[in-house]
């Protein structure tokens, strides 16, 4: 089984949400961890084949994401979790695409042994 590393804020965030949405990222990252994909994960947009996922949660007439990479060694690095409030379609806003990839920088300096 894959360890699970959280980054910046991100089980914090999850935390703060409603129970039955942590109970769905609670299980979706632990079917990563044992290398299975959950049945609302898909690929962020945005990332091209960086091994970006997100899995995606309505509850209490809101929307929560839990995005996350497998693309590292042998963990599971928990990107980001927040509750989307754009009301411009369905793509993810710019600050938390920003927060992502700077994330997703750190989780692969960490990956390489640069940081701990």
């Amino acid at each position: 089984m894959k360890k699970l590393l959280w980054l910046g804020s991100a089980k914090k965030d999850l935390m703060a949400m409603p129970g039955d949405v942590q109970d769905t990222f609670g299980y979706a990252l632990h079917q990563a961890q044992v290398g299975k994909k959950h049945e609302q994960t898909k690929p962020l947009k945005g990332f091209g084949s960086a091994g970006v996922l997100e899995v995606v949660e309505d509850s209490g007439g809101g929307t929560f994401r839990a995005v996350y990479t497998v693309k590292f060694g042998d963990a599971v690095y928990v990107l980001h979790c927040f509750q989307k409030k754009s009301t411009q379609g369905i793509a993810t806003p710019k600050p938390d695409m920003d927060l992502i990839r700077e994330r997703l920088k750190k989780a692969e300096a960490h990956a390489k042994g640069e940081m701990k």
